[in-house]
């Protein structure tokens, strides 16, 4: 029978799903089944996360890898941590060493943007804090889809295709052939086909077998110097070696009841956090009126503005993290907030690549893990017989040797990859998240305010029709958000567009726990292949 996958003229609708023992929600069916047969085996909820966050290397790499970043936000044994993974650029870049090569400003693609990967440590980093079950035992599902393989889902398929398209035209030089080798032999895998890569099933068995070690001390270590060295990138065995996954202390604002936590800088969740910051001194009775939507809109361009100022490694900011969240200061930018569109000063926001996974076990710990190439694929580049598609997150530094996100030598990047947790009265809510480039803060401002402020259940909170800022007055709107309401927005000064699809507004993930029964409650992303498995 042929279909076309991608038709669906019919809205169709999906239920808030409940379970008692345990829930992982993700992008793809096949990684939130593995991560619940991981709890089935009597893994905890971080060996559930780090199990779908491999298997999404699989089964989701046009947008995540293992040679991309991670972030993480974990509730066990009713306190919080967070890690983050995302690694520096190499010692030996500098601007001055990529103006030389050529370039005023950091290309998209090759080995200029490429930083040192952080999934594989990252993984083991909360394996051997937090986990019941081996590495090797938690990354056995991913090892089964990469060496078997699997079928390509919709939406899957249509990106994987417009990666394709992308690399045939721009990416022609020799160190580029082994991404169509690995990802595209015979092209881009169509809707339904099977594919698979024998190398990235090896990868995967070494990092098990070696609990991340051999990826930056060992054999992969070796072959990922090697290609760096043979193509004159500044990735290096010294870089690779000396990294190490940050344990950090999560942050928070307090919003109407609720605490919301992100991770601190060098992510961009405090943009989200300093946005409700601004939102929470209005009171918003209705979710559909322009009102809402105006003062959403403006909240978060002023948190962009300032967190594209502010925001790099945080011991590289020349302002602390915590009085860009203090009431004080978000009570002056509120009242900027008038009832026309503001013309704020930042920069504008390019798309990226995430994948965005949430985990809950019978006994109340979750986690809130996030990974990402950034850009799609990210830098177009796979190490030869190994499936690791290294990420491009340096293309977020700056070449302005003035801004506080200027490229430097084992500096980490502004990073867009955000995980959310929400709590009570110190006790967990759940893990929530969006991902999606600079989308990302945005949503968890939309999402939060769905269900603190309106009601709306796991499920409808995100199914409900986004909105994107993307540069000066003008936002972006998907299909399906009322004419009407974009119509008094114009009105006000926004410039008003609507986007022929929704794949541009991120693809997020929920968890609740009620406190008093156990029992979770979820939703996943209709705008993706998202499923939640549970048990």
């Amino acid at each position: 029978m042929k279909v076309d996958s991608l038709y669906n003229p019919y809205p169709s609708q999906r239920m808030t799903t409940y379970s008692k023992n345990g829930m992982v929600a993700t992008s793809q069916p096949l990684a939130a089944e593995a991560g619940r047969d991981i709890l089935k085996q009597g893994g905890n909820a971080v060996d559930a996360a780090i199990a779908t966050a491999a298997c999404l290397t699989v089964v989701e790499p046009t947008s995540n890898g293992i040679g991309g970043d991670a972030f993480a936000i974990v509730w066990m044994k009713d306190k919080l941590y967070g890690i983050n993974g995302s690694g520096p650029s190499p010692k030996s870049i500098s601007i001055d060493a990529v103006k030389d090569l050529g370039y005023e400003e950091i290309p998209t693609y090759g080995f200029v943007p490429v930083t040192v990967p952080g999934v594989p440590a990252t993984w083991a980093a909360l394996s051997d804090r937090f986990g019941k079950l081996s590495l090797r035992e938690v990354l056995q599902p991913a090892i089964e889809y990469a060496r078997n393989g699997f079928a390509i889902t919709p939406v899957l398929g249509r990106y994987w295709k417009r990666a394709y398209d992308i690399f045939s035209e721009r990416l022609t030089s020799e160190e580029y052939v082994y991404w169509f080798e690995t990802f595209a032999k015979n092209g881009a895998p169509q809707i339904g086909n099977v594919w698979k890569s024998e190398d990235h099933a090896h990868t995967l068995e070494e990092i098990g077998d070696t609990n991340a070690k051999s990826f930056y001390h060992g054999a992969l270590a070796e072959e990922i110097v090697a290609f760096s060295k043979k193509y004159n990138g500044f990735l290096t065995a010294e870089d690779l070696a000396s990294f190490q996954v940050e344990w950090v202390d999560p942050v928070a604002v307090h919003y109407r009841g609720y605490d919301v936590w992100e991770i601190p800088p060098n992510g961009q969740g405090i943009a989200a956090l300093m946005a409700l910051n601004i939102a929470k001194g209005f009171d918003f009775t209705e979710k559909e009126t322009v009102d809402t939507y105006h003062k959403q809109i403006e909240a978060m361009k002023l948190a962009f503005a300032d967190g594209f100022k502010h925001i790099t490694e945080e011991k590289s900011m020349h302002v602390a993290t915590e009085d860009l969240l203090n009431e004080a200061y978000a009570d002056a930018r509120r009242k900027l907030i008038g009832e026309k569109a503001l013309q704020p000063e930042a920069e504008e926001p390019p798309r990226g690549g995430t994948v965005y996974l949430a985990t809950a076990d019978g006994d109340g710990n979750m986690v809130s893990f996030i990974q990402s190439n950034y850009m799609g694929f990210g830098s177009g580049l796979v190490v030869p017989g190994t499936g690791i598609a290294l990420q491009n997150r340096g293309k977020n530094f700056s070449m302005d040797p003035n801004h506080v996100n200027k490229l430097a030598g084992g500096k980490k990047a502004f990073n867009t990859i955000i995980p959310g947790f929400l709590t009570r009265a110190n006790e967990a809510v759940g893990p929530f998240g969006v991902m999606g480039g600079y989308m990302q803060p945005q949503g968890h401002l939309q999402v939060v305010m769905n269900t603190v402020d309106f009601g709306l259940n796991p499920q409808t909170a995100l199914d409900a029709p986004r909105w994107q800022w993307m540069n000066d007055k003008t936002i972006m709107l998907e299909p399906g958000f009322p004419l009407h309401i974009a119509q008094a927005l114009e009105r006000k000064g926004h410039v008003v567009k609507y986007a022929s699809d929704n794949g541009g507004f991120g693809r997020g993930q929920i968890i609740w726990r009620n406190p008093e029964t156990g029992v979770l409650m979820g939703g996943t992303e209709s705008r993706t292949d998202g499923s939640i498995a549970v048990f």
